[in-house]
């Protein structure tokens, strides 16, 4: 048995034996296994997480990683691993607060994983665009992907992609089986709802999304759904397309109907707009109208009035998806759930009043 065989068995080898003069030349998995009495396959195994390592063999080698200053190979791990430690991310409208909030959960929990993440933000969302994406980080060697899927021709396209690397996808299901992680959409337009409905208020009125994003339809579906149970009057939604401005400009009509004492938002920016042509018109909020958005942008408690709001923790969905992808890459356990539904909560400030009227 050679020594390095001995050490791999046993531990590090023998404390205080000389050292290498390593200057001028980048250590390499050689350098590293001599300084710390091992063999460069036992180096390999400590890179690799291998659990079959004891604990002193292993801090053994990783004090000799850091006293050479050795970075290992993504190349060399990926040989060794069968893996290239990088996940693929499509996004779609990454410049809004949801979107950019949960890439940046994805990358910190990835990072945290010990991955990488290439991402590929789209500003369409025609099939031919979505399944080049998918295409191309699949042949980047990802291990594993992420389709921030706002809207169902998405779902679609992402369907049509046929990818052989396990894939999440948010907000819309492919019908495959594949893994979904999203909001609770319906419960969160449901407590916007009842909550003005609870105030006195005889409807509510419905800034809604742009048709066709998943989100916004289910917020509708809802918010008609809990009038209808309650009773009241269902209005038509007026559609906006996120904007601020979008909700300036509907937030104008309501005003000029006297009879709208409470509306409720599809999101937190359309909102904006919305309390801004309220105040033009001459309608106080809460006194005369009630207002709720959704998402609680850091910026809606800040907002005059503070806003009303659903909050949507993007943080927890990027945290969550990312852990699914990574149980089904590793193949740990069972398998993960179809739907993975992250929990919203009513945020309730001064944009919501009793109604007197």
């Amino acid at each position: 048995m050679t020594p390095s065989a001995a050490a791999d068995e046993d531990g590090p080898a023998t404390k205080g034996r000389s050292r290498r003069n390593f200057a001028g030349a980048r250590p390499v998995m050689d350098d590293v296994a001599k300084l710390a009495g091992v063999s460069k396959q036992t180096v390999s195994r400590v890179l690799n997480d291998n659990p079959a390592v004891r604990a002193e063999t292993r801090e053994a080698v990783q004090a000799a990683m850091r006293t050479l200053g050795y970075r290992p190979s993504r190349s060399a791990r990926s040989l060794a691993s069968g893996r290239t430690r990088m996940l693929g991310v499509i996004s779609f409208d990454a410049a809004r607060y949801g979107p950019a909030s949960t890439l940046t959960a994805i990358n910190t929990a990835a990072q945290e994983a010990g991955y990488l993440v290439s991402s590929i933000a789209l500003d369409t969302a025609d099939r031919d665009t979505v399944v080049q994406a998918a295409d191309r980080l699949s042949a980047e060697g990802a291990d594993g992907m992420i389709a921030i899927a706002p809207q169902l021709r998405v779902a679609r396209a992402l369907a049509e992609a046929h990818l052989d690397i396990p894939l999440v996808v948010m907000d819309n299901d492919l019908g495959d089986g594949t893994p979904v992680v999203t909001s609770d959409a319906r419960t969160g337009a449901r407590k916007a709802t009842r909550h003005l409905l609870a105030l006195g208020h005889a409807t509510v009125r419905h800034v809604a999304g742009p048709t066709g994003w998943t989100s916004a339809d289910r917020r509708a579906d809802s918010w008609r759904d809990t009038l209808r149970a309650a009773g009241a009057e269902v209005h038509p939604p007026l559609v906006g397309d996120w904007s601020a401005d979008s909700g300036y400009d509907l937030g104008g009509e309501l005003a000029k109907d006297p009879a709208v004492t409470a509306v409720f938002v599809s999101n937190d920016q359309m909102a904006l707009g919305v309390l801004r042509a309220l105040h033009e018109a001459g309608r106080r909020v809460p006194q005369d109208v009630s207002v709720v958005g959704y998402d609680d942008i850091p910026e809606a408690a800040h907002f005059l009035p503070p806003l009303t709001t659903v909050r949507t923790d993007f943080t927890d969905i990027g945290t969550r998806s990312l852990h699914v992808l990574l149980d089904q890459i590793d193949a740990a356990g069972p398998p993960p759930p179809p739907l993975t539904l992250a929990p919203v909560e009513l945020r309730v400030r001064h944009s919501t009043h009793r109604f007197t009227g």
